[in-house]
C-alpha cells in the first residue's frame, strides 16, 4: 500500500487498541448490487432471485452502511459495480468522507465508464484476473474477456488510476500458473498491486468440482513462492498471510475484521457463508458468535484460507509483534 494509507491504517488500529476494542473492521465488503454481466465458474452471486438482481443500492444507503461501521477501506464488489448506475457517486461520496476505495470489476465495461471517474490517491480499480489468456477466459466462461480486461487496464493506467489486480486459484492451478500470472501482472503490466486467493468452496457457485483444500493450498503456494519469489511481487499481503499460505504458520479467523454489506444487510458471518443477514452493524457483531467459525469450528470452514477471514487476523499478528512489523515495512 502507498505510505500514507499505510500510516493511516496503523493509526486507526492504534486508536482501537488504546480504547481497548475488541471486534472493529479493517475492510468493508459492499455490494450494491447481485446482476453482472458474466457468468463465472467460481461465483454464484447471480443466484439471486430475479428480482433482487434488478435491484440498486441507493447511494444514500451504501455511504450509511460504510459510516455505521467506522471501517477506514471499502471494498465495492457485486455483482458488477459498473452496472450500478450511480456508482460513480458512491466513490465519490466515500473518497469525500476519506475512505480508501477499490472498486472491484471484471473490467469489461470499463472503458465505456471510465470518463465518470477522476484519479485520487485514495482509489483504485480491482481487476479480477485469474489466470491467462486460456485460464482467465475458462473462469468467466467467455473467449475474449481476458483481453479486455488487459486493454482496460492499460486504459486506466493511462489515465492516471492506480490498478489492482485480485486473482482466484483453484484446484487446476500449478504453481508454474501462479507463476506466469502474477510475473505478468507485475512486470509486464505493471500493476500497482495484486491479491491473491485459494478458492473457496462456495455453495451456489456453477462449479463444485475444483475448490483447493488446505493441503494443497499449501502446496500450491510454497512451491510458487519457492527461492523468495515472492519478494518480486507487489503483493498486496502482509508476509503473515503469505507464510500462512503457505503452511509456515496457521492463524485463526477473525471474519469480524471484514464485514460484508449489500442489498440484503449485513451478512453472517462473512460473505462466503450465508447464516443471515443484520439489520445493522452494531446487530451483526453483537448477535454473531464469532467463535463458532473458522477451520476446526464449523465443518463449511474446514478448507477456507480466504483472505476475508484471515488477512485481518495476519495485520492484527503483524501490528502486535516488532517483528513482523519490521517485515512488513521491508517487504518481507
Amino acid at each position: 500500500m502507498p505510505l500514507r494509507q499505510t500510516l493511516r491504517l496503523t493509526a486507526y488500529l492504534a486508536k482501537q487498541k488504546i480504547r481497548r476494542v475488541e471486534k472493529f473492521p479493517l475492510l468493508v465488503e459492499l455490494e450494491p448490487l447481485f446482476a453482472c454481466n458474466l457468468t463465472c465458474a467460481g461465483c454464484g452471486k447471480i443466484a439471486q432471485p430475479a428480482s433482487l438482481l434488478k435491484q440498486r443500492m441507493p447511494v444514500e444507503q451504501a455511504v450509511a452502511a460504510v459510516e455505521e461501521c467506522g471501517a477506514p477501506m471499502v471494498s465495492i464488489a457485486g455483482g458488477e459495480p459498473l452496472m450500478h448506475p450511480q456508482i460513480d457517486e458512491v466513490v465519490r461520496e466515500l473518497l469525500d468522507r476519506r475512505k480508501i476505495v477499490f472498486l472491484c470489476t471484471n473490467a469489461v465495461l470499463l472503458p465505456r465508464h471510465l470518463h465518470r471517474f477522476t484519479p485520487h490517491r485514495d482509489f483504485a480499480w480491482m481487476v479480477h484476473i485469474d489466470g491467462l489468456r486460456e485460464r482467465h477466459d475458462a473462469s468467466v466462461r467467455r473467449r475474449g474477456v481476458f483481453d479486455q480486461a488487459v486493454a482496460a487496464i492499460k486504459l486506466a493506467q493511462s489515465r492516471g488510476f492506480r490498478v489492482m489486480t485480485n486473482t482466484t486459484f483453484f484446484d487446476t492451478d500449478t504453481p508454474q500458473d501462479v507463476i506466469d500470472v502474477l510475473t505478468f501482472l507485475n512486470d509486464e503490466l505493471g500493476v500497482d498491486n495484486m491479491q491473491i486467493s485459494p478458492g473457496y468452496a462456495y455453495e451456489k457457485a456453477p462449479d463444485q468440482e475444483h475448490w483447493l483444500g488446505v493441503a494443497q493450498t499449501r502446496e500450491l503456494f510454497a512451491k510458487a513462492f519457492a527461492d523468495g519469489r515472492r519478494r518480486r511481487w507487489r503483493l498486496n499481503h502482509s508476509p503473515v498471510f503469505l507464510d500462512f499460505l503457505e503452511g509456515k504458520r496457521e492463524l485463526s479467523c477473525t471474519a469480524w475484521g471484514i464485514p460484508s454489506y449489500s442489498l440484503l444487510g449485513w451478512q453472517r458471518p462473512c460473505y462466503l457463508l450465508d447464516d443471515g443477514y443484520a439489520a445493522t452493524y452494531e446487530e451483526l457483531i453483537r448477535e454473531t458468535e464469532w467463535s463458532a467459525f473458522g477451520r476446526g469450528r464449523d465443518p463449511r470452514c474446514a478448507n477456507c484460507m480466504a483472505h476475508c477471514g484471515y488477512e485481518p487476523s495476519a495485520v492484527l499478528a503483524t501490528v502486535d509483534s516488532l517483528r513482523e512489523s519490521l517485515r512488513a515495512a521491508t517487504g518481507g
